[in-house]
């Protein structure tokens, strides 16, 4: 691969920017370069100052008119539920047993995991999504089937095969053991292979008994170097469920520190209904929550409270939680983060919009030292967006005050319309049909 400089208008969060303005948080360039070797960043700055410097051999890549930011990544998304998504909803137990399981017990058959994870993948790209951290199935072979696809993009990307051996369908339970031992394998076989990463994933509390989630927490110490990816605290009935069957507990999220799933590298989807303590656990182990903002207000889990959480140290990503969530697009997860922050009196200004989607996914997995950023010797995964990708936000542009002003309704107006191309390592894995 040449050495490739990308022109265009860049902006990256260096760190959270947090509820009010704070220009050290934040890059942003007019008109600027970045500079990219065998798909690593070298160099972010101004073209004035970078353009002098290019040598005849490298390769130079014109997104002017284009904003280009890093690539979106989502800390929690379920590949099979890809057909169930907008199906008529009741609450989250009621729709696990009216979609969620039929739709995974389909994934017995390797053809049809195959072309999902296909189209799953073709589906994140074409929505700037570069990185996800993503539920399989019960299934050995759904694992290796979306892992293929992702080995082939180059993707940085994490799943794992669902645990779960009680109160599920028998065609969706494995065993204790064999739940241990499948996922043994499939960490031997494709964990730190390239850019995918293992994650080991009771579904939640309720579909694990306390031995399937202390051997959970025995893989967790013999490969402390996965990640963890479960549910916690969702839904109030859910909640009630888990204290009925795990009485010793301290908490819902006590379940899985009891049984030695609380760690780093462990990212917890929803956290609505935790309390100060759980908060703290999770800070103390240095843990992640997946704000999952579509699929709260669609499943009407409750609204999550982001100020509390980060005010208590807690890593907090985005996840699009696909199929209860409604949107494929990060775009679209930012603009319901800040509604459901706004109904708690709480703000979400543009620049944390940003962070949220980008640099906050790769803190919540602890994949920050290689993403979410352009600095240099960080993997070159980008996303160029059109400002102007609908005829209502081109109207709107050309009001626009700032590069907060214009990134802000994009943020709330845009959707998969404003990916232009997404780029991975350096290389251009999705580019959209020109409008005719």
């Amino acid at each position: 691969m040449s050495i490739r400089a990308f022109r265009g208008a860049l902006l990256h969060c260096l760190r959270d920017p947090g509820e009010h303005s704070d220009a050290d948080a934040i890059e942003y360039f007019d008109d600027g370069i970045l500079l990219v070797d065998d798909g690593y960043i070298v160099a972010t700055g101004a073209a004035a100052s970078l353009l002098p410097t290019l040598g005849d051999d490298v390769e130079q890549i014109d997104l002017s008119d284009r904003l280009i930011v890093p690539g979106f990544i989502d800390c929690h998304i379920h590949y099979p539920q890809t057909d169930v998504v907008a199906a008529y909803g009741t609450q989250l137990l009621d729709w696990l047993n009216t979609y969620t399981f039929p739709a995974e017990a389909a994934f017995a058959d390797a053809a049809l995991a195959a072309q999902t994870a296909e189209f799953f993948v073709d589906q994140l790209l074409a929505n700037g999504t570069t990185t996800a951290l993503v539920f399989a199935t019960v299934h050995p072979g759904s694992v290796d089937a979306l892992f293929t696809v992702a080995q082939r993009y180059n993707l940085r990307l994490a799943a794992g095969k669902v645990l779960m051996d009680r109160h599920c369908p028998e065609n969706l339970r494995d065993t204790a053991q064999s739940g241990y031992d499948d996922s043994r394998a499939l960490i031997e076989r494709w964990h730190k292979t390239d850019r995918l990463h293992y994650a080991i994933t009771p579904r939640f509390a309720v579909t694990s008994s306390p031995e399937q989630l202390d051997l959970a927490g025995r893989l967790a110490a013999e490969y402390p170097d996965t990640l963890i990816h479960t549910h916690v605290a969702e839904n109030h009935d859910e909640v009630r469920w888990v204290g009925e069957l795990f009485p010793e507990a301290r908490s819902y999220l006590g379940v899985y520190a009891d049984a030695g799933l609380m760690r780093e590298r462990a990212v917890f989807a929803h956290g609505i209904h935790l309390d100060d303590t759980d908060h703290q656990c999770l800070a103390s182990h240095d843990a992640a929550l997946a704000f999952c903002p579509t699929s709260n207000l669609f499943l009407g889990s409750g609204l999550f409270d982001y100020r509390r959480t980060r005010e208590a140290g807690v890593r907090v990503g985005l996840g699009t939680d696909i199929g209860g969530g409604t949107s494929f697009s990060q775009l679209r997860s930012v603009s319901e983060a800040y509604k459901i922050l706004q109904l708690q009196q709480q703000s979400l200004p543009a620049m944390r919009g940003l962070y949220l989607a980008t640099l906050a996914g790769a803190e919540a997995l602890h994949m920050d030292d290689k993403l979410g950023n352009f600095l240099p010797g960080k993997e070159a995964d980008f996303v160029a967006l059109d400002l102007q990708s609908t005829p209502l936000l081109a109207r709107r542009m050309r009001v626009a005050k700032s590069v907060d002003d214009a990134l802000f309704a994009n943020l709330i107006l845009a959707d998969e319309r404003a990916i232009v191309s997404t780029w991975v390592m350096g290389e251009c894995c999705y580019e959209c049909a020109p409008a005719r």
